[in-house]
């Protein structure tokens, strides 16, 4: 066997899925490309190169691991107490961004909460819905995993950051819809959710607050004022046209009309530099990014990997519908990240970590773990 040969073989016995890990990779250059001008310094680049290698550095230490320790019912319930405790502590501790305590400032780093909290409610979603998803026609088992989810969304709410909340909720929504929800469940959600705001709107709210709401409804109704960000990232989209202006050519960013364009709204400084074939090849990209997490999950040993797959694959797209969404002008501007691409180390290393875990339960999926039997705290079991 030729050195070519034996060093292809051990590249194939890592078990790392490439296209998974490529299409990941090459999602975080299109976010390098659209932050740095290639003119001048630029500390957003450099700094995410660093946790580039950092979060690869985690994704390959996470796909070496055996994560079936994750089924244990002392083990979820213990991540989803130490997340909620960070989540009060941050209340208190957490450092301050537009009005927002979303960080841990941590002297060199900062840490954002959040990100560990949805990762962790996918894994105790997984881990309740891989053991009673053929009892999902008891309304029991959606109050009680709502209750789960209610508790981060609540947290982080109080930040205030409501993106991160209704990602959370989204994540279990979606989890729910594919755990077998009845029919009449998923309507009398929807029913008891469309009731409870229109009692609110009627009787909870004062004239301010439902003009705060309507403007963060529909942002692009004071371009002046609460919707200039969302009106200067329709301009930078649509002026993107077909090819796009040239990597490191968008005005919109590069002349500061596009705030924040390295985290909230790098999808339109993205989409002027490249124009529609770059968002083609942009979603393409990202499509097979869940094409690979969903193949993945489908192949766990056991129910507990395929739920959490799709949990992920469920959280990447909701990031993906809401910032999409919100550059557009078709949602509200909530400060969601745009996954691998937005500027942000612990959101990287996060994101990579997640495709670590499920990485590690394709190698492991020979191997059949049965399913904790103890039934001890929160009801996990």
């Amino acid at each position: 066997m030729s050195g070519l040969e034996k060093a292809s073989a051990r590249i194939y016995r890592l078990h790392i899925d490439w296209i998974l890990l490529v299409s990941a990779i090459i999602l975080v250059a299109f976010g390098l490309v659209t932050m740095d001008s290639f003119s001048t310094a630029n500390i957003f680049f450099e700094r995410q190169i660093i946790w580039l290698f950092v979060s690869l550095a985690i994704f390959f230490g996470a796909s070496f691991l055996d994560w079936s320790f994750l089924k244990r019912t002392n083990v979820v319930s213990a991540l989803f107490f130490f997340v909620s405790i960070l989540l009060l502590l941050l209340l208190a501790l957490g450092h301050a961004i537009n009005g927002a305590k979303s960080w841990f400032n941590l002297g060199l780093i900062s840490f954002e909460p959040v990100d560990l909290a949805e990762l962790s409610l996918v894994i105790l979603l997984a881990k309740y819905f891989s053991r009673r998803h053929v009892e999902i026609a008891n309304i029991r088992h959606i109050i009680v995993s709502g209750l789960y989810a209610l508790v981060l969304a609540g947290l982080v709410a109080l930040q205030p950051d409501f993106g991160g909340a209704v990602v959370i909720m989204a994540v279990w929504f979606g989890m729910v819809l594919i755990s077998g929800i009845s029919k009449k469940h998923l309507i009398a959600l929807v029913l008891i959710g469309v009731t409870a705001f229109a009692l609110l709107w009627s009787f909870g709210l004062a004239e301010y607050q439902k003009d705060r709401v309507l403007t963060f409804l529909h942002p692009l109704a004071d371009i002046q004022g609460a919707g200039y960000n969302a009106r200067q990232a329709t301009i930078a989209i649509g002026s993107g046209g077909i090819l796009g202006k040239g990597v490191g050519y968008g005005t919109q960013s590069r002349l500061k009309f596009l705030p924040e364009y390295q985290t909230d709204f790098i999808f339109a400084a993205f989409a002027e530099e490249w124009g529609f074939v770059g968002i083609i090849v942009f979603f393409i990209v990202f499509s097979v990014l869940i094409w690979r997490i969903i193949v993945n999950a489908y192949r766990g040993a056991t129910n507990f990997e395929t739920f959490f797959g799709l949990g992920l694959a469920i959280l990447f797209s909701a990031h993906l519908f809401i910032n999409v969404g919100m550059n557009m002008g078709l949602l509200p501007v909530t400060g969601i990240t745009l996954p691998f691409v937005s500027y942000g180390g612990s959101h990287l290393a996060a994101s990579f970590l997640s495709l670590g875990i499920i990485v590690s339960m394709r190698k492991y999926m020979r191997v059949t773990h049965p399913e904790s039997v103890d039934t001890e705290v929160i009801g996990l079991n």
